[in-house]
């Protein structure tokens, strides 16, 4: 009974502060620290506008803030976009700033896969997935699985709502579109989650229920959110059935591969899975247990669908809403890539992506804007200056707004909240180089995404075919913002109607 008290009692303080909160102004030159409860009220308020509340904080602290949560509750944390505080705790000191045992519980989905895991297991992880995507089988098998899925799949739906003039949500298109694709690269099958009939798939809508979920974790004590878990209600509950859905979804596979592997070898089947299971030694576990391969496979999906989706889903939408800048991509691709050729083509190589370089230029824009991964978690191992001065104890939580980064005036000019591709192209025509602790949407130092290269094919094959062939209007009064998670959706989708360009 005096647990309940207890409870009830926070809870009644934490809603009246709420509620007076609420009658503040919203923005108040610093958040209110409040008795007891710290800047938790401030925090909850801000819960649906998570990333831009965080970057009005840090417009208003010069890009580094101390968080003070409720007592006894160690919520406490650091909030960084400084460059120079990047660089040092993403690279200059990167052994001494891990994921730590926060992280680990907020995301403890993803298993012990490369996301979550720290010092040896993620060394030896690391070099396991460098040494499958430096096999001479893997761009080959990227490219010609993109190609066919963007022909074979987006092509025909984009046509169908082309001709019946009905508006269509593209970033469901395009979530479609990456778990189709990441499903075939990394277990060799196509779902056909893309299709007129968008047939409902729980295993893929899985994951969008566990990464809005998680943010709440970010926000919320605890202690809170694993009483929701223990009762299993609320966030935690919808949480509890998307993992379970993603666990069935994916050992079923892992258990179909294991079964015909050794008819897969024989016919020089190739997907990461069935490299992986054929590969041995010193980057590959010798011991490969269905635990171990469940979690590579969960961290390679949440991966390749959710980062690439949500960048094509925003990319679209700038360029739908900057003609001008449309005209110049069109006009690059038309140059390198004449529609005729293109109908001809059956794929492109790496090589030939690269020649188009405001396409690449307006990606990077679209990233340092709204990078996939719009936050990032350190902890530090040890107590630690940093460059800006500010003193960091021993297990102190730090968390870097890579979305922030993207619109600090400091770092990209008073133009920074502007889509402006050309800031990336030297006088000489070619890609500027951006330090990585300023171009964060890849993140920085040893555990810099090793799918980089990956990601922008997707995304160059996706925009020379689809831009080439359609053109995009937002549909009047759809408006486009953030959506609360760990992964930067669009609040309600991106709504569009869709014509056919005249080609001539």
């Amino acid at each position: 009974m005096d647990i309940v008290a207890y409870i009830g009692t926070f809870l009644a303080i934490l809603c009246f502060l709420f509620i007076c909160h609420r009658s503040r102004k919203r923005n108040s030159p610093i958040v209110t620290t409040w008795p007891v409860v710290g800047m938790l009220p401030g925090l909850l308020c801000n819960a649906s506008r998570i990333h831009d509340f965080a970057t009005d904080v840090m417009m208003q602290s010069g890009g580094t803030y101390m968080f003070k949560g409720p007592l006894f509750t160690k919520m406490d944390f650091l909030l960084t976009c400084d460059p120079m505080n990047v660089n040092h705790i993403l690279n200059r000191s990167f052994a001494n700033y891990e994921k730590g045992p926060e992280f680990m519980d907020i995301f403890e989905v993803l298993g012990d896969g490369i996301f979550r895991t720290d010092s040896d297991p993620w060394k030896l992880q690391r070099k396991m997935m460098h040494s499958l995507m430096k096999n001479t089988k893997f761009e080959l098998f990227l490219t010609k699985t993109v190609w066919e899925k963007v022909i074979k799949g987006l092509v025909p739906v984009l046509d169908h709502f082309s001709k019946h003039v009905m508006e269509v949500d593209m970033q469901d298109l395009f979530q479609r579109f990456a778990f189709d694709n990441i499903c075939s690269l990394v277990l060799g099958f196509d779902p056909n989650c893309l299709s007129v009939e968008f047939p409902k798939v729980m295993h893929a809508k899985a994951f969008d229920v566990i990464e809005e979920a998680v943010i709440y974790r970010y926000i919320l004590p605890t202690w809170f959110w694993k009483l929701q878990k223990w009762l299993q209600i609320g966030e935690e509950k919808k949480v509890k059935i998307a993992w379970d859905t993603l666990d069935s979804f994916i050992y079923q596979y892992i258990y179909t591969k294991q079964e015909n592997l050794s008819n897969l070898l024989k016919e020089e089947e190739w997907d990461l899975f069935t490299a992986l299971m054929a590969e041995e030694g010193e980057h590959i576990p010798k011991i490969k247990g269905n635990k171990f391969l469940r979690d590579y496979v969960l961290n390679l999906m949440v991966a390749g669908r959710d980062t690439v989706s949500s960048a094509l889903s925003w990319f679209f939408w700038l360029v739908a809403t900057n003609p001008s800048e449309e005209t110049k991509i069109l006009e690059e691709m038309e140059s390198n890539f004449p529609e005729k050729e293109v109908e001809k083509r059956r794929c492109f190589t790496s090589q030939e992506l690269n020649k188009l370089v405001y396409l690449h230029a307006a990606l990077c824009e679209t990233l340092r804007m709204y990078p996939s991964v719009p936050i990032n978690q350190k902890a530090t191992v040890e107590a630690d200056t940093l460059p800006t001065g500010h003193r960091v104890g021993p297990r102190t939580r730090i968390l870097i707004p890579f979305y922030s980064m993207g619109r600090m005036e400091e770092i990209w000019g008073k133009d920074c909240l502007e889509f402006k591709p050309g800031r990336w192209i030297t006088e000489k025509g070619s890609i500027m180089h951006v330090p990585s602790y300023k171009f964060t949407a890849f993140n920085s130092g040893p555990r810099s995404c090793l799918g980089k290269d990956m990601s922008f094919i997707q995304m160059k094959m996706v925009a020379i075919i689809v831009l080439k062939k359609y053109r995009f209007q937002v549909v009047e009064g759809h408006i486009v913002s953030p959506n609360p998670s760990v992964i930067l959706h669009m609040h309600g989708g991106l709504k569009v109607r869709i014509t056919k360009r005249c080609v001539g």
